[in-house]
């Protein structure tokens, strides 16, 4: 949600690379030696600008480049962070031949670092920050949108059985269990505040529970700045940011991707107030009519419910946020760009609902 440059900070959820990290290299290295095939130091590390949640490091070997994310530092709210979790969700999609980096090893010993950690494969390509993809000819935008639905539908016709992840989440009342969630955590978080949009919002969602669809592994966090595409075509090479993964409802997880039509540019993924013709990118209509092809779907019914529903959910993540902030344990030193935006979320996901009574 902040400004992003391209070239070595390509990881999603980051943004230029800034200085090292407090972490010590030495042990960090001797760990890698034991745990990682083929690992040779000397390591140098840096530390990616973004990665509000799991803080997220370059490795550099004169042979290899890896990524590795941990947890934040600080108290934590129990199952948020699993950097447990993420790494096995890569594991079993690499098995699928899904887009995801490999992951080479997870710790679970905090003493190592200070918290648990898995390293994975750097994922080397082209991931845009802005959503009107002003780097790439405008005649070839729209391939890109295309791919990034159809990995989405991809991952949503996937067998969570086949992969061994049937138990990564519980069947049923998706929608309703994360509304608790999250409306959990917001009020929960009393360092944070109340905010009346955001209340009135969850009361709205909490009378407008859509139903059940089906369940499928969902991704949780499927933008636009998640996926690292190829170099120099229109093709996806690998989804990242797996943290909020698990078994639900596909329409839920689909909606979040839609977001991106549904606010401002302020956020610079959001193509709301854009002019979609010019920009040569289809608009949401044709958008959701892509997806639904490739899922066999004929319409989405209740669509705006789920939008309103994701636009809440962004801002309790944010409000999460910004309590770590004022707490003094935000992962990142750019927490408060993403607070910034968190005002606009509640404010535009109370407008859709509102228009929808």
């Amino acid at each position: 949600m902040e400004p992003r440059q391209e070239g070595e900070a390509r990881l999603a959820g980051s943004a230029i690379v800034t200085g090292s990290a407090d972490i010590d290299v030495a042990r960090l290295s001797a760990w890698l030696a034991e745990n990682v095939a083929g690992f040779v130091g000397p390591l140098s590390l840096k530390r990616f600008a973004g990665g509000q949640s799991n803080p997220t490091f370059l490795l550099t070997t004169p042979d290899a480049r890896y990524v590795l994310r941990r947890q934040p530092s600080g108290p934590l709210l129990k199952g948020a962070h699993a950097v447990d979790r993420e790494a096995r969700v890569m594991r079993a999609l690499g098995t699928a031949d899904f887009p995801v980096p490999r992951v080479h090893a997870l710790c679970t010993d905090a003493d190592v670092i200070g918290s648990w950690f898995h390293v994975m494969d750097f994922a080397d390509g082209r991931i845009f920050w802005d959503g009107g993809l002003p780097d790439v000819p405008k005649n070839q935008r729209s391939a890109y949108q295309s791919a990034m639905a159809a990995t989405l539908a991809d991952l949503h016709s996937l067998d969570p059985e086949a992969m061994g992840l049937g138990d990564y989440g519980r069947s049923g009342r998706y929608f309703e269990r994360q509304l608790e969630r999250w409306t959990g955590q917001y009020r929960a978080d009393e360092a944070a505040g109340r905010i009346a949009d955001m209340d009135a919002v969850a009361e709205w969602l909490h009378a407008h529970v859509p139903p059940d669809v089906t369940t499928c592994l969902v991704h949780g966090d499927y933008r636009i700045d998640n996926i690292v595409f190829h170099p120099t075509e229109p093709s996806v090479v690998a989804v990242l940011d797996w943290e909020l993964s698990t078994l639900g409802d596909p329409i839920v997880d689909f909606a979040y991707n839609l977001l991106m039509y549904r606010v401002p540019s302020a956020l610079p993924w959001g193509l709301a107030d854009r002019d979609l013709i010019a920009l040569g990118l289809p608009d949401e209509q044709a958008y959701v009519a892509e997806y639904c092809s490739r899922t066999g779907r004929t319409d989405i019914p209740n669509l705006d419910t789920y939008i309103v529903f994701n636009l809440f959910r962004m801002a309790a993540i944010i409000h999460g946020i910004k309590g770590r902030m004022l707490r003094g344990n935000a992962a990142s030193a750019e927490a408060g760009a993403m607070v910034a935006h968190l005002d606009l979320l509640a404010r535009t996901a109370r407008t859709i609902a509102d228009r929808a009574r």
